[in-house]
C-alpha cells in the first residue's frame, strides 16, 4: 500500500489501513457492534427530523470504493435536526457498503448480526463550519444517518439508483443524477441509536455524531447484484475488479456509550412504573 491509496483487497484493505492512517487505531473509530441492552436510554434526546422536502440531487459517480449521489448544498434545503444534534446538518452525499453475493456487507452489527448493506447519508455542520472539508476534520462537524438493508423483496425506489449504475461502471466516472428524494429510502420508524465516531473510510476522521437507525428496509438481492455490477477498477485498468466486500468490520468501543432514543411505548411504560 503506497501513498494514499487504500481499498478492501487483502493488501491494502482496512487491517492495513493504520500503516497511513494511524487514526485508524483511535478512540472514536467506526463502525461499532451496538448492543440494544447495553445502550443507554436517554430521554432527552429528541426524535430526529428529516426536512428532505426541497432535497435536490445532482450527480452520481464512482468513488472507487462505493456508489456516491451528490446533493447540492450550498443552502439549508435538505437538513437533518433533533436527536443529539444541537443545529441543523446540511445533506451533503449518500452511499452504500455491501458484500459479495448472499454475504453480509453491513458496516455496524447489532450484538454481532450484520445486514445485506448499509446506506450512510452524510450531513455537515454549516453553522459552525465554512465548508464541508474544514467540518470533516471537526469533533462535531459531521452526522451521518446509517440505514441497515436487509435482503426480500425489491425496494419501491432503489431501482432509480440501480437503474443508473451503467453510467457509473468505472471507478472515477460521473454523471448527471438530477431530483432524486433520498427521502423514499427511509424506514417508517426513524427510531434510532446513537454514538461518536468516525468516517469508516480513510482518512477516518473523527467527526461523525452516528444516528443508527433501527429498522432496516427491505431490497431484493437482485438489487444488490446491481451494486455489485460496479468496478473497483478505472477503465483504462486492464483487471476488471467487482466492487463487493466495500465495508470496514466494527471497531473496538473503547469506553464509548451508545443511546438509544427512548420510544413512546417505553416511556409510557416507564411512566405507568414509576406511579407505582
Amino acid at each position: 500500500m503506497t501513498g494514499n491509496q487504500w481499498g478492501y483487497g487483502k493488501e491494502d484493505g482496512p487491517s492495513v489501513w493504520h500503516k497511513n492512517y494511524p487514526i485508524a487505531e483511535g478512540d472514536r473509530q467506526s463502525p461499532i457492534d451496538i448492543v440494544p441492552h447495553q445502550a443507554i436510554h436517554d430521554p432527552s434526546l429528541d426524535p430526529v427530523v428529516l426536512n428532505y422536502d426541497q432535497c435536490t440531487s445532482m450527480k452520481i459517480n464512482n468513488s472507487g470504493h462505493s456508489v456516491v449521489v451528490e446533493f447540492e448544498d450550498s443552502d439549508d434545503r435538505s437538513v437533518i435536526r433533533g436527536g443529539p444534534l444541537d443545529n441543523p446538518y446540511r445533506l451533503k452525499q449518500f452511499h452504500f457498503h455491501w458484500g459479495g453475493k448472499g454475504c453480509h456487507g453491513s458496516e455496524h452489527t447489532v450484538e454481532g448480526k450484520s445486514y445485506a448493506s448499509e446506506l450512510h447519508l452524510v450531513h455537515w455542520n454549516a453553522v459552525k463550519y465554512k465548508t464541508f472539508g474544514e467540518a470533516a476534520t471537526a469533533p462535531d462537524g459531521l452526522a451521518v444517518l446509517g440505514i441497515f438493508l436487509e435482503t426480500g423483496d425489491d425496494h419501491r425506489w432503489l431501482h432509480v439508483i440501480t437503474d443508473a449504475l451503467y453510467t457509473v461502471k468505472f471507478k472515477g466516472s460521473v454523471a448527471d443524477f438530477k431530483g432524486f428524494n433520498p427521502k423514499c429510502l427511509l424506514p417508517s420508524s426513524l427510531h434510532y441509536w446513537t454514538y461518536l465516531g468516525s468516517l469508516t473510510t480513510p482518512p477516518l476522521h473523527e467527526s461523525v455524531i452516528w444516528i443508527v437507525l433501527k429498522d432496516p428496509i427491505t431490497v431484493s438481492e437482485r438489487q444488490l447484484g446491481k451494486l455489485r455490477t460496479l468496478l473497483f477498477s478505472g477503465e483504462e485498468e486492464n483487471e476488471r475488479v467487482h466492487m463487493e466486500n466495500n465495508f470496514r468490520p466494527p471497531q473496538i468501543l473503547k469506553g464509548r456509550k451508545t443511546s438509544a432514543q427512548k420510544d413512546r411505548a417505553e416511556q409510557f411504560k416507564q411512566l405507568l412504573w414509576n406511579q407505582y
